[in-house]
């Protein structure tokens, strides 16, 4: 990020949706859009050409849809955060595309406020998800994928104790704040914590290895969260 300031691009094939957004996030002195395109396949030029911090994405476009383009965005040298897109809660695309590597998903009646502070969040190296809609993204995951907790990741022998503990509180949809409320540490060391899980699960954002929870049964998705 340049400064304060969240450099955002915007990839849909509704141009009126762009426009809304623009104009949304232009509101925020904190996001400047800094590109846009019409299509999937215009995602990583506009990544190269315009560096942006956090790319939101649109699920369904006819040429090349969001799915695609978080993969092959994602693969790139400093990859930007990818938000997506979608009319549906539920889409099964949505899915795909927070395995493939986006760090969330928000519809597209997202309140204004609620739209600006996502990308401030993503953007922080957060999910946007909120707990509620990470439990229910988590057990469609599971019935769509019955056999998935017969893999153990790999990498989860390399964590240690504490480590997993904050793993299981990422599954449950926890912030950093309430990780830190919960387990009784600073926000920085939960932010020390969850940069080696990444490493050591071979992730790039926290919808990936809240999964990864889930799949190991280390995500208690009952927990009461905090305020």
């Amino acid at each position: 990020m340049a400064g304060d300031v969240t450099r955002v691009g915007l990839i849909d094939d509704d141009s009126l949706v762009r426009a809304g957004l623009a104009m949304i996030l232009g509101a925020d002195p904190g996001i400047e859009v800094v590109g846009e395109g019409k299509d999937g396949s215009e995602a990583v030029t506009l990544v190269h050409r315009h560096r942006p911090d956090v790319l939101l994405m649109d699920v369904r476009m006819p040429q090349m849809d969001g799915i695609a383009a978080t993969k092959a965005v994602v693969a790139l040298a400093e990859a930007p955060k990818i938000i997506m897109l979608t009319t549906f809660d539920m889409d099964e695309y949505v899915f795909q595309a927070l395995e493939a590597g986006a760090s969330g998903f928000l519809l597209k009646d997202t309140p204004p406020q609620d739209l600006a502070r996502a990308v401030h969040v993503v953007a922080g190296g957060e999910a946007m998800l909120a707990p509620t809609v990470t439990k229910r993204m988590l057990s469609h995951f599971s019935e769509a994928n019955p056999s998935s907790r017969q893999d153990r990741h790999p990498g989860l022998d390399q964590l240690t104790e504490r480590e997993t503990e904050v793993l299981g509180a990422v599954g449950a949809g926890l912030s950093n704040a309430q990780i830190g409320m919960r387990l009784f540490m600073s926000e920085a060391t939960v932010k020390a914590h969850v940069s080696k899980i990444f490493s050591k699960l071979d992730c790039t954002n926290r919808v990936q290895i809240a999964i990864i929870a889930h799949e190991a049964g280390l995500s208690d998705l009952d927990v009461d969260l905090p305020d």
